[in-house]
């Protein structure tokens, strides 16, 4: 017997609501959706990349917690229903992910994060446009999107298409003209200064 939504959720009430199914999902204008299991090479680079920053951050006491699956509280005006996306990994501030730590509630973005790391499958459309818009207007510093699969369209990923890492860096409340990694090219984060990792490394974590 599973759990039914009966009125619009707060983005509070959605943390805590739990349909029975284990199934995961975000909340679209106040209703829960259900998300499509990723499959295991997805899921290995999620891990790997995610545990990477986590240990690059604390080696080089850069101030960023790096967690994966978590909700990402959007953007809404007042009179909308709420809105969230459950990003593959989140880049928390440090003094924001300690502040949730002496809290009960359930650990999430409910501010703007500096950054998000979406990695793409099927509907690759997603990722490169409606989450790009949706964490611009959010105020996401930088959001990397990793298509090691290429997925992706010919117009972000070049034909033939190939694995390709794209990041884009927020300035004056509007994404920069993103910037486009492939094979031995060496990453380039404002998050993550001369952090030693080229894109096929990056692709290398889903094998």
């Amino acid at each position: 017997m599973y759990a039914t939504v009966t009125q619009p959720l707060t983005f509070e009430e959605f943390l805590a609501w739990d349909d029975g199914s284990g199934r995961e999902f975000e909340l679209l204008d106040g209703i829960p959706v259900p998300l499509s299991e990723p499959n295991a090479n997805h899921e290995d680079l999620i891990e790997r990349l995610c545990s990477y920053l986590e240990n690059h951050c604390q080696e080089n006491d850069l101030p960023y917690v790096s967690r994966q699956s978590k909700q990402v509280r959007l953007k809404t005006a007042p009179t909308e229903k709420e809105k969230s996306r459950k990003a593959d990994i989140v880049i928390f501030a440090r003094v924001e992910w300690q502040r949730m730590k002496t809290s009960s509630s359930s650990a999430a973005a409910y501010i703007p994060p500096p950054g998000i790391i979406e990695v793409v499958s099927n509907n690759w459309k997603d990722d490169y446009l409606t989450k790009l818009a949706e964490y611009e207007d959010l105020g996401v510093f930088e959001y990397i999107i990793v298509d090691y699969a290429a997925f992706g369209g010919i117009r972000f990923i070049g034909s033939p298409k190939q694995p390709t890492i794209t990041i884009y860096q927020l300035e004056d409340g509007e994404y920069l003209p993103p910037k486009v990694f492939r094979g031995q090219d060496r990453i380039d984060s404002r998050l993550f200064p001369n952090i030693p990792l080229t894109a096929e490394q990056i692709f290398a974590m889903s094998r």
